[in-house]
């Protein structure tokens, strides 16, 4: 990018930053319109008491700020609504930092249990837990958006495979309950001891983020950057008897043909011209690289949102350490899949290895895909993570979760622990309830890829420094690689049982998992196998019956004459759950 890009993109940041709490709790359009047009206030006036919330959008990605703003005023002033039960799919809070986010709600009594997929952003309800004044509890992503389709066919349960083994596995964890108040568990196991059974208190409130409506009522999705869980969010509120509140950015005339849910499917329709398409980007202002048919420079337009991230100080500080392991994480990636693979990136260092894909032009051979229902493209990083970059489409997060049960390919995931059997914590941080992450969309995606490539760094707050004669661990630090990991989010006895194909890339080198636990197949230029690696690590690490374990090459160190080419045969079949 030129100066003046840059200059142009920190001047954006600087915009967003100093009003990114504006907002309008009174904004109603003039007539003519549909009574179902309401003003902010009014819509948190309509919630009941005790009801079960559920607010769609993903991190940045069309996030229902206007109802959160609402509904705190109004708890505030009122005391009501209280004792709800929230729910939402995917990460929705601020850090503690960013307003307008699902902490907003964050107030003791507005709560009474909160459920999500994704915690770690959500400060303020993981204190309320920690003091005992929230239940908090938490389903994988996937399956909360299969149990919303569940409840909008009249039923209430759903039977799985996900999490079978883990900590939310009833005989091998504490399920579904995170809090020690936390009086209801949302998970069993099945009648045949095969599959988990997961539950979810009936939806009354669907609060959706919607690009536009017309002035019947119609809802638009176009130049959304994310679907995420609208529309079977409202289609469950609706089966169980509730309501469905929209807010939009604006009115635009009727298109029959573009129409993504009719009126006859909204109740109420709040306009707030400050809403977001996604993280900074106001909806009316919205940028047309994040919508299917765009005709961006992809790369480019992936440069952009990097310097943004990096701005916002989101994305780490990269140096050349960790871009080698990136570059062995694509390495890895290249050797293991096959063009046209259908792929999803955790956020981290897989975004650093879905960069690097993209900047060896291998972004045309496969098929990118967020679990927030985008389509084709590039995935979006950081603050952006979950959209893509021109989709070829966008759906929901249910079809693409469901997509994932059968057709993933490939999953590139993050870790915090890894233990001797191969087992991964990516998920709970510390015993403390403010230490949880959650598990997200892990599980689910885990589940379905054929494929998975754990990546992330051998130890914690270490120091590893480049030489010519390669790596060199300068300052130690806690091992990731661990006897037994603290909760377990990810299963290696049911990924051998499936057939799964599993690497964990690490600055030291490349493990994969076999029936005997971790092997280590690759090592970096540097390392000592004895020194570094068996002696020094927790885990227990095996070697190759041969004894043999390849140098990686100097190209993934320096990065010089580094080149990937994806696989041309034909996929392995994988067992069925």
């Amino acid at each position: 990018m030129n100066l003046l890009e840059r200059i142009r993109l920190i001047l954006h940041m600087l915009r967003w930053r100093f009003s990114w709490s504006k907002k309008d709790l009174d904004y109603l359009p003039a007539a003519p319109v549909s009574s179902k047009f309401i003003t902010a206030r009014k819509a948190a006036e309509l919630i009941p008491e005790g009801s079960t919330v559920f607010s769609n959008g993903l991190a940045g990605n069309a996030r229902c700020s206007v109802f959160f703003w609402a509904i705190r005023e109004h708890f505030k002033k009122t005391g009501a609504p209280k004792n709800l039960t929230w729910v939402n799919v995917g990460a929705q809070g601020g850090r503690g930092k960013v307003p307008g986010t699902i902490e907003e709600l964050g107030l003791p009594g507005l709560m009474l249990r909160y459920i999500a997929g994704h915690l770690e952003t959500c400060k303020a309800q993981l204190q309320l837990a920690e003091s005992r004044q929230l239940e908090l509890h938490t389903i994988p992503q996937g399956v909360m958006t299969l149990l919303l389709d569940s409840q909008t066919h009249g039923q209430n349960h759903l039977r799985s495979q996900v999490g079978v083994n883990t900590f939310l596995d009833p005989r091998t964890g504490k399920g579904t309950a995170l809090s020690a108040n936390a009086r209801s568990q949302y998970v069993a196991v099945d009648a045949d001891e095969k599959a988990l059974l997961y539950f979810l208190p009936k939806i009354k409130i669907a609060l959706i983020n919607a690009p536009y409506a017309d002035a019947e009522g119609n809802i638009y999705f176009k130049n959304a950057a994310t679907w995420t869980e609208n529309i079977p969010s409202a289609q469950a509120a609706h089966a169980n008897g509730g309501k469905v509140f929209v807010t939009v950015s604006g009115i635009i005339p009727k298109s029959e043909s573009e129409i993504n849910m009719p009126a006859s499917d909204v109740d109420y329709i709040v306009v707030h011209p400050y809403n977001e398409q996604t993280a900074s980007i106001r909806q009316r202002r919205y940028w047309p690289m994040f919508c299917p048919g765009a005709t961006t420079d992809l790369r480019k337009a992936a440069q952009q949102l990097r310097f943004i991230n990096n701005f916002l100080k989101i994305t780490p500080v990269r140096g050349a350490v960790e871009f080698a392991l990136a570059r062995l994480g694509a390495r890895v990636f290249a050797d293991a899949v096959n063009q046209g693979a259908m792929v999803n990136i955790g956020v981290g260092f897989p975004e650093e290895v879905a960069r690097q894909l993209i900047e060896q032009g291998l972004s045309d051979q496969l098929l990118f895909t967020t679990e927030a229902g985008a389509y084709g493209g590039l995935p979006a990083p950081g603050i952006f993570f979950s959209a893509a970059i021109g989709p070829h489409h966008l759906e929901s997060s249910l079809d693409m979760f469901r997509r994932y049960q059968y057709t993933l390919d490939v999953a590139v995931l993050g870790f915090l622990q890894v233990d001797s059997a191969g087992n991964v914590n990516a998920s709970h941080r510390g015993e403390r309830l403010t230490d949880i992450v959650g598990p997200g969309g892990f599980p689910d995606i885990a589940a379905g890829a054929k494929t998975i490539i754990f990546i992330g760094t051998w130890m914690a707050h270490a120091r590893f420094e480049l030489h010519d004669s390669g790596l060199r661990i300068a300052r130690p630090g806690p091992y990731k690689f661990v006897k037994q990991v603290s909760h377990v989010t990810f299963s290696a006895r049911e990924a051998l049982r499936m057939g799964k194909s599993v690497f964990y890339v690490t600055n030291v080198g490349v493990f994969a998992l076999t029936p005997k636990g971790l092997e280590l197949r690759q090592v970096m230029p540097g390392i000592n196998i004895e020194r570094d690696i068996l002696q020094a690590c927790p885990a227990t690490i095996h070697l190759p019956e041969n004894g043999q374990v390849q140098i990686v090459e100097n190209s993934v160190l320096n990065g010089k004459e580094f080149a990937l080419q994806l696989k041309k045969t034909a996929p392995k079949k994988m067992m069925p759950a």
